[in-house]
């Protein structure tokens, strides 16, 4: 699966659009997301067997602001034309080009426009120039996910900022599982799944209700003040018999140049399945919004049937 490159630099895709939708990715009011279905055993333990995304935040630019700044200028750099530029960017985009000439003070007409923004992003993705990516922010609901992969999602630092599902505070109800994709062919591996998120599941409900009947008969079991308190304390201690298997919730947020990271690191095809797969709808996501800042990668399909990603601009 490949990309191509206009005469004046853009990208588009020729079938990353197609495998979005083939994973029932939807756009609702500019936002892209691609959601998960949510499975049942025979014991009704529920299950996922991919991870959800959805885009809940990004950037909004409004560059009328700086009329009286450009305006500041000597008259014959003609810089008010700056607000001029008839074609339109996405806000990600727009944002990071304007940081970007303000490094060269470029708001004269001889700068490059708005129609050239693909060719003008090329140059600086090739040349590594990536910190006036770090200005544009996007932030995602993240479900279906392991506790296994938000383990390894959670050390990329730089530009990102992590809020996690806390088995302390949430009730057994919200318990749920997430299958990795090696066992997903109905067979054996998946039989021995099934088995092993129901003996989770019943076990874990039966600690959880011993717990809290042996304290509410005065054995004491747990010292807590308050019933909330206790409730707490009885999940803190029956979380301990949850697999890794045990599904996780978070919302992330990072900026261009992480997520380029991420998806350079964690969709290649050396990485590891689960986390794999997450990277791969993040960035279709991205590129519904962002075609520029995220139009230099190429959708590969693996001899196993799995997906990868790579891009020749490598650590922008």
């Amino acid at each position: 699966m490949k990309y191509q490159i206009k005469p004046n630099g853009d990208y588009f895709s020729m079938n990353t659009q197609e495998f979005f939708q083939q994973l029932d990715g939807r756009i609702t009011n500019e936002f892209p997301a691609i959601h998960a279905p949510v499975f049942k055993s025979a014991q009704n333990t529920p299950y996922l067997a991919a991870p959800g995304v959805v885009l809940i935040a990004k950037p909004r630019v409004e560059l009328s602001g700086l009329k009286n700044f450009l305006e500041g200028f000597d008259p014959e750099l003609n810089f008010s034309n700056y607000l001029n530029d008839p074609a339109e960017l996405s806000s990600g985009t727009q944002l990071c080009k304007m940081a970007g000439q303000t490094c060269y003070a470029s708001f004269s007409p001889k700068r490059t426009m708005n129609r050239d923004a693909g060719r003008y992003f090329k140059n600086i993705m090739e040349s590594g120039h990536g910190s006036v990516l770090e200005h544009a922010n996007y932030s995602f609901l993240l479900y279906g996910l392991s506790r296994s992969l938000t383990h390894e999602l959670i050390r990329h630092r730089a530009g990102f900022g992590f809020s996690q599902l806390s088995q302390r505070y949430v009730s057994g109800r919200v318990l749920r599982f997430v299958e990795r994709p090696e066992f997903q062919d109905g067979g054996k591996f998946h039989q021995m799944f099934l088995t092993r998120i129901d003996r989770a599941y019943a076990e874990y409900h039966q600690l959880a209700d011993a717990l809290l009947a042996e304290q509410e008969q005065g054995a004491a079991i747990l010292s807590a003040e308050a019933k909330t308190d206790l409730r707490k304390k009885v999940n803190q201690a029956a979380r301990g018999l949850l697999p890794n298997e045990t599904e996780t919730i978070m919302v992330i947020t990072g900026n261009a140049r992480a997520w380029r990271h991420v998806i350079e690191m964690r969709a290649s095809d050396h990485s590891e399945l689960e986390i794999r797969a997450l990277a791969v709808r993040l960035f279709l996501c991205l590129q519904q919004i962002e075609p520029i800042l995220f139009g230099d990668y190429q959708l590969h399909e693996l001899p196993d049937r799995t997906y990868s990603l790579t891009t020749a601009n490598k650590k922008v």
